[in-house]
């Protein structure tokens, strides 16, 4: 009988040991690399001094990279004989960016302790660092996420949301992630900083009468030629004409007045959904859409993240070890 407790009470412990390991921490490297934190706001910091709009696209490459496979930096491996880079995706195609800031933070960190911090969690810490530095809230990071050695560009194409969706598809591509209705609009938020490309919202400037401000369309006509090229196609407007570079609640008062660019913005709100409500709140409210913000990319974080001895730590983040 004692031997049978003594062993029961060994496994409950080796148990309990694996959960532990398996959960993230925001004190993760507090012993084995105390200054990552630091590190990596500097390299965020400068890259967001020197270009505004990079703030925008590191909150949009965590979005990008916990939406397909969990958050485990799949989103920066390259190409390679037996990897199929999740950039060449359409959803990441020529739009995603900040990869040179990811790697840039990560080999900062190299010098300091050297193959410790994932690629993973650099790219949360960088996503609340980038809005922080813009206005937005800051959030207490979760961290202990390790790296993944496989990508999905199938997954990318089918589990990322689209410009084009209808509010029905956006909220399943939310759900399927363990992500609420309220965390969907919430997270839209994002879209307060930042540009998208001409391609993403001439249909919806130049064939759309019913959901968008005529004086709006008409606006964004004088950036975007109505013609399909190359060069027009990859021309930039501003998602907020307003305030384009501060994170604020502005996205939302646009889209009342249906000024969204994007057609998966504007379907937030204006056709008596479900999510209509959450917009007019987030209009008249800017503290509670910032505290709200900062729960969901908590959350978001939290997306199927690699722990304990699954995974690697890369060396590099677009390669494996």
């Amino acid at each position: 009988m004692a031997f049978r407790i003594t062993t029961s009470f060994i496994v409950t412990l080796v148990l309990l040991s694996s959960i532990c390991d398996a959960q993230l921490s925001s004190t993760f490297y507090d012993g084995t690399c105390p200054n990552a934190l630091s590190t990596i706001r500097t390299a965020i910091r400068t890259a967001v001094s020197k270009e505004r709009r990079m703030a925008a696209s590191l909150i949009r490459l965590h979005f990008h990279d916990c939406f397909v496979q969990g958050c485990d930096a799949s989103i920066l491996l390259d190409d390679t004989s037996t990897i199929e880079s999740e950039k060449s995706a359409l959803p990441n195609l020529n739009s995603v960016r900040g990869f040179q800031v990811i790697d840039k933070a990560k080999a900062d960190v190299e010098k300091v302790c050297p193959g410790v911090v994932s690629c993973a969690d650099i790219v949360a810490i960088a996503a609340r660092d980038a809005s922080f530095a813009v206005g937005g809230p800051s959030w207490t990071v979760k961290l202990g996420r390790r790296d993944s050695t496989i990508a999905s560009k199938s997954l990318a194409n089918s589990d990322l949301p689209k410009f084009t969706d209808d509010l029905t598809t956006l909220i399943s591509h939310f759900t399927n992630k363990g992500l609420t209705l309220k965390d969907m609009v919430t997270l839209s938020g994002a879209h307060t900083i930042g540009q998208a490309q001409c391609f993403t919202f001439r249909d919806r400037i130049y064939n759309n009468a019913s959901d968008i401000d005529v004086g709006f369309a008409s606006t964004r006509q004088r950036g975007c030629p109505s013609s399909s090229t190359t060069t027009n196609n990859q021309k930039l407007a501003a998602l907020d004409l307003v305030t384009p570079n501060s994170f604020d609640n502005n996205y939302f008062k646009n889209l009342i007045q249906k000024k969204g660019l994007l057609q998966s913005d504007q379907v937030l709100f204006g056709g008596g959904g479900s999510t209509d409500s959450i917009v007019s709140e987030y209009s008249k409210n800017p503290t509670t859409f910032k505290s709200d913000f900062a729960a969901a990319m908590i959350k978001m974080g939290d997306i199927q993240p690699l722990t304990g001895s699954a995974g690697i730590i890369r060396s590099i983040c677009s390669a494996i070890n």
